[in-house]
């Protein structure tokens, strides 16, 4: 079995898969290790992944690509709306201010959100693993950016459960890095922690993350990033700079032309690559636009200088990522450069003046996320046996909970998950109320989220509940950070109390170990107590009672509260429903359309085969009558094929298949027999001859059965070959193989019955003397 591990990007996807003996990248349908983010959308299936890349030219409305900048994004958000710009498909708001990508397919414009559409793109990545593993597969660790929001997050986990995957994590881009990075290294310093600063600019962002390694174990200290700079970003300024030249010396809009815009995209990209090699780089496009070839040349510090502004801002979140760990350029051990993005030289010009040091590239840009995943797959799967390794993420914002509109915890603002905040982590909550209530959680620092992010997470309602007391109870609600970074209420618990309530709080609290626990207290009016207070009170109260024996039957009784959970912009469990019946329609569509593509390229090649065999090799198994029909039909299925057969049913082909068979069939079969009769001639003689010289050991009565049963078997043969001589090889044979083999069947069956009839009677006989023998004694 495997463990699966899978690098989302923007704008390409590796997969890395754990066995046996390491970690493997695997290879796509193409042989390539990075498979494009491409869905796109033909007349009657969808083409996914590399067919889809292949596909986006001549359909460039309905193929999506960089979906991971819009799921989980409200569409009037200033970043959403400059890439819609970009993108060649049709979009618009859904009622939820999420977004909604129309596309033709099947004759109509069909509507798909981001999650949909990256749902289909892990069903593909599932489809190729299951394929070169040849085993169902569930279990995986998915990428994400750091700067994730809990939406997103909830988004990627949505398209994961309608692909059919299992998430054991959502592991951060950096993160996965580090893993990939320190698990192998075996040279840290015992005498102290060693920081590493990862630097991954990637298709369409930056992230900068500081990791702390000692042996046995890695902590991230801190998370930041620039979403909107990344290698695109240095193409359009490459695409902008040609745009403008091309209209002003061959007098073209490319703006206005999806396709030329595409293609010179895409040219710029090349380009920029070129030039992160070669002081400069020429640009030559055949027929861009009305039939014009363009060219162009730009030299690299041309490029800098169009890119300054792009170049100033990579430093921005390399000094906060310093500033946010509490750590100083000079305290750095390594840089490590990565990502799709990261090849510029005036990059790493940038870093080394950052951080002080030259960045390495120590680790496989591309693939370096992926094997993370892969290995903390294999960490959390029970499956695999790695050896002991921590790995301490962080949150890289601050979550606050307010209860009914009330901040839980006045001393901190409400701030239950403070940024920096160790992935898992737990709070205990607890309250004193007597009905339901709501518990909303929010990000408190607006400036730590994204630009044009809403701060609202989402709302919990806990109860309804019903008390014995008239008075307020107390509750514990149990809020988790999960492992992808994903806040949720675990569970929420009534706890009624009776007798002496200050003791049997003491021993109700006595059963958590506040070590372990944190605990924060807010009264029914939201006036909360400090923390410290709580945990004291509560080792005191616990050591008081555990010294009483008689209050241990002081009891509390635990009543477990539903909890209902309302994510602000996320699917509901009917809507998730709906989109995982609408994939498996897709599906279904798909594999009819494979189907018939299949069976139309079998009778395509039956046609080209028969019309050379017939020819040729079954030429003499053939009467000339037999030819020209069979020819007439090839070549009139050859001409329904390239005309009214071009966009048929499956069942069509097949039945058009079948047809042409039939003709076919009896001369193949002549042809097929003619080898087999030979052979079955040969082991029909020899097993003649076999029991020929078998029958020495037979009575002589059983001796002259099998002699003329011999005899008459070859006699038939003989005969038979004879006639099957005088015929010619294009009509049907009177001397089937099969009849040979029959006759052969039938000789076994006598014979070997006689053989074995005698072979009981000899020892019987044997035994019977042995028995007289002793009887005489």
């Amino acid at each position: 079995m495997s463990v699966v591990g899978f690098d989302v990007g923007n704008e390409n996807c590796v997969i890395a898969v754990v066995k046996q003996r390491g970690v493997d990248v695997l290879l796509n349908d193409e042989s390539k290790r990075e498979t494009p983010a491409v869905v796109c959308f033909g007349e009657k299936q969808r083409f996914l992944g590399s067919a889809g890349a292949a596909s986006a030219m001549m359909n460039p409305k309905s193929t999506v690509s960089q979906v991971k900048r819009l799921i989980g994004r409200k569409f009037t958000e200033p970043d959403v709306q400059r890439d819609l710009r970009i993108f060649p498909f049709e979009t618009s708001e859904a009622p939820d201010g999420g977004i909604l990508i129309h596309l033709k397919y099947l004759g109509a414009t069909h509507t798909f959100t981001p999650v949909q559409v990256t749902a289909m793109l892990f069903a593909h990545l599932k489809d190729l693993i299951e394929k070169n593993q040849e085993m169902p597969i569930s279990d995986c660790v998915i990428s994400i950016p750091s700067y994730f929001t809990d939406l997103q997050r909830h988004a990627y986990l949505d398209a994961a459960t309608v692909a059919g995957l299992k998430p054991l994590r959502l592991m951060h881009d950096c993160t996965a890095t580090a893993l990939s990075y320190g698990i192998y290294k075996t040279d840290f310093s015992t005498s102290g922690p060693t920081y590493v600063a990862f630097v991954d600019i990637g298709h369409c962002d930056t992230q900068v993350s500081i990791a702390s390694f000692e042996p046995g174990q890695m902590k991230i200290l801190s998370h930041t990033f620039d979403r909107s700079l990344g290698g695109r970003d240095f193409d359009e300024v490459l695409f902008n700079h040609f745009a403008a030249q091309f209209k002003e010396q061959y007098r073209i809009d490319v703006y206005s032309n999806v396709k030329a815009s595409i293609r010179l995209r895409a040219a710029c990209e090349k380009l920029k690559k070129v030039l992160s090699a070669n002081a400069e780089a020429p640009l030559n496009i055949e027929c861009l636009m009305d039939e014009k070839d363009v060219k162009g040349f730009i030299n690299r510090e041309d490029f800098e200088m169009l890119a300054s502004d792009l170049l100033e801002r990579i430093g921005v979140p390399c000094s906060k990522a310093l500033a946010d760990a509490g750590l100083t350029a000079d305290k750095i051990h390594s840089v490590e450069l990565v990502g799709s993005g990261s090849r510029i030289p005036a990059v790493a010009r940038i870093l080394a003046s950052v951080f002080r040091n030259e960045p390495r590239r120590t680790l496989n840009a591309s693939e370096c996320v992926a094997r993370g995943c892969a290995l903390q797959c294999a960490m959390l799967s029970p499956v695999f046996r790695v050896r002991e390794y921590e790995v301490q993420d962080s949150i890289p914002f601050s979550i606050a909970f307010l209860i009914d509109e009330a901040p839980i915890c006045t001393g901190t603002n409400g701030i239950l998950f403070p940024k920096g905040q160790p992935i898992p982590s737990v709070k205990v909550l607890t309250f004193q109320r007597s009905s339901l209530f709501h518990l909303k959680a929010f990000y408190a620092n607006p400036t730590e989220v994204p630009a044009g992010v809403s701060s609202d997470i989402c709302c919990f309602t806990i109860g309804p509940f019903q008390c014995s007391h008239s008075e307020k109870t107390r509750v514990k609600v149990k809020v988790v950070l999960n492992l992808h970074g994903v806040v949720s209420v675990e569970s929420a618990m009534v706890m009624e109390e009776h007798g002496d309530d200050s003791s049997t709080r003491g021993l109700a609290n006595s059963k958590m170990d506040p070590m372990d626990i944190d605990y924060v207290t807010a009264s029914g009016s939201t006036e909360a107590v400090a923390d410290g207070f709580e945990k004291s009170t509560m080792q005191h109260n616990s050591s008081h009672t555990s010294g009483d024996p008689g209050r241990n039957n002081k009891a509390s009784r635990r009543l477990e509260i539903p909890v209902s959970e309302s994510i602000y912009g996320g699917m509901t469990k009917a809507e998730l429903s709906e989109a995982l019946d609408k994939e498996l329609q897709l599906a279904q569509q798909d594999r009819i359309m494979e189907q018939t593509k299949d069976k139309k390229n079998a009778l395509e090649s039956y046609v080209y085969e028969m019309r050379n065999k017939l020819f040729n090799t079954y030429r003499s198994f053939a009467s000339d009558q037999e030819r020209e029909g069979i020819s007439r039909s090839l070549q009139q299925t050859e001409e329904w094929l390239y005309d009214d057969g071009e966009d048929e049913t499956e069942n069509a082909y097949t039945s058009k298949l079948e047809d042409l068979k039939k003709l076919v069939d009896p001369i193949e079969n002549r042809y097929k027999d003619e080898e087999a009769r030979m052979q079955a001639t040969r082991d029909l003689l020899k097993c003649i001859g076999d029991y020929r010289m078998a029958v020495n050991s037979l009575p002589p009565m059983d001796k002259e059965s099998v002699v003329n049963e011999c005899y008459k078997v070859e006699q038939w043969l003989r005969e038979k070959t004879q006639q099957q001589d005088s015929l010619p090889k294009n009509v049907d044979p009177v001397l089937w193989s099969s009849d040979i083999k029959s006759r052969n069947e039938e000789l076994n069956s006598m014979c070997k019955h006689i053989f074995r009839s005698r072979a009981p009677n000899r020892e019987d006989h044997k035994g019977s003397n042995q028995q007289n023998t002793s009887d005489h004694k």
